[in-house]
């Protein structure tokens, strides 16, 4: 990461900042309008994940430029989110909060990271290491099938 570049818990007030980040994100992809409303709610980051220690910002400049929340208990951890600003995309930011993903999750005794990814994102995920190993339903779009992505923490 550059200087001046760091990655924080992020605060409960900043839940609604962090949800309209997921938005943006999200509608960077070209969905249309109906698609990124059925989106809104499930994009939605809760202050009492962030309050639980969820969810980490990654700041630059002064500014949020993206964020992830890992849930989950025990060994196996969720990445829910994962998200940058769209005029960021490509810049190293989400290279970034997932190698503290990575880390975190082991830190609280992960041996995998399951991700209902995007379809736009599973390149990133696979670049970043995880496998596809099946497909989950989508909870905006009835029908909807996700790329069922998982990343082996056990890994040399």
């Amino acid at each position: 990461m550059r200087a001046g570049t760091r990655i924080r818990p992020a605060r409960p007030e900043e839940a609604k900042r962090l949800s309209d980040l997921a938005f943006r994100s999200k509608a960077h992809w070209g969905y249309d309008e109906g698609f990124m409303a059925k989106c809104r709610d499930p994009l939605k980051v809760s202050p009492e994940n962030i309050a639980e220690g969820r969810v980490f910002v990654l700041e630059d400049g002064g500014r949020i430029r993206g964020f992830y929340e890992l849930t989950g208990e025990g060994s196996r951890k969720e990445l829910s989110f994962l998200f940058v600003e769209p005029d960021d995309i490509g810049k190293g930011y989400g290279k970034a909060l997932w190698l503290h993903a990575v880390r975190t999750a082991k830190v609280r005794g992960a041996d995998r990271i399951l991700i209902h990814s995007d379809p736009h994102a599973e390149p990133f995920y696979r670049a970043m290491g995880a496998r596809r190993v099946g497909e989950v339903p989508s909870t905006a779009i009835p029908g909807r099938m996700l790329p069922l992505m998982q990343f082996d923490l056990r890994r040399p």
